[in-house]
């Protein structure tokens, strides 16, 4: 069985609901951060770089969220949450399952941690030009989701599990509005409505702010 260290506040909410997409069978052992929001010290004994999400499987510990969400698929899925290879929706699927990590989150937790550093946005051009991607990104993913109901295409898959997180993201650590984008405004209503998303959101962080 799978157990999903759970670290408090963190992406491992999204492997949580992957798991009750699939309801499949997990284990949860949660941690909670210190108050300068590190891992404590027992979670990050488990594996060196003591991020999250980390789960443990067969005997192995394995992290990064796109790492983790392939695993559980290729050994759990049954073909579920993906489309098929050589179908139409699989190109659009590949992209935006790693979308989130490797273009989205990395500019947008640069600006926030910057941000918290208290750096002056009128006098910072590196800030400036931080908020100027990350509007243009969000622009470019509304107009996506202008196109179709979920990332991928019409039907839910596990692209949408890696990608919802950035949306809390822009709004909670950024503090902008994500009414000026009518079609990712939507899409997360469709998402918040989703059975596994609440199941998944209750266990993981019941009453607090999602990633």
């Amino acid at each position: 069985m799978i157990t999903v260290y759970h670290l408090s506040e963190s992406r491992s909410e999204r492997i949580i609901w992957l798991l009750e997409e699939l309801a499949t069978p997990y284990e949860l052992t949660e941690f909670k951060r210190l108050p300068n929001m590190e891992a404590p010290p027992e979670y990050r004994a488990m594996h060196p770089m003591g991020t999250s999400p980390m789960i443990g499987d067969n005997g192995e510990v394995l992290i990064e969220s796109g790492a983790i969400v392939e695993h559980i698929l290729e050994r759990y899925g049954e073909g579920r949450l993906e489309p098929a290879a050589g179908s139409p929706q699989r190109t659009l699927y590949l992209q935006w399952l790693h979308f989130s990590e490797g273009m989205a989150m990395s500019g947008l937790m640069n600006e926030a941690l910057l941000l918290m550093c208290g750096v002056d946005r009128e006098k910072s051009n590196v800030l400036d030009s931080l908020r100027r991607r990350n509007d243009r990104m969000m622009a470019y993913i509304d107009t996506e989701l202008g196109r179709r109901r979920y990332f991928a295409g019409e039907v839910f898959t596990a692209a949408d599990i890696m990608m919802t997180f950035i949306f809390p993201v822009y709004a909670r650590f950024l503090q902008r509005p994500l009414a000026p984008y009518p079609n990712s405004s939507r899409y997360m209503r469709d998402i918040e409505g989703r059975p596994a998303y609440q199941r998944a959101m209750a266990r993981a962080n019941p009453g607090g702010a999602h990633w």
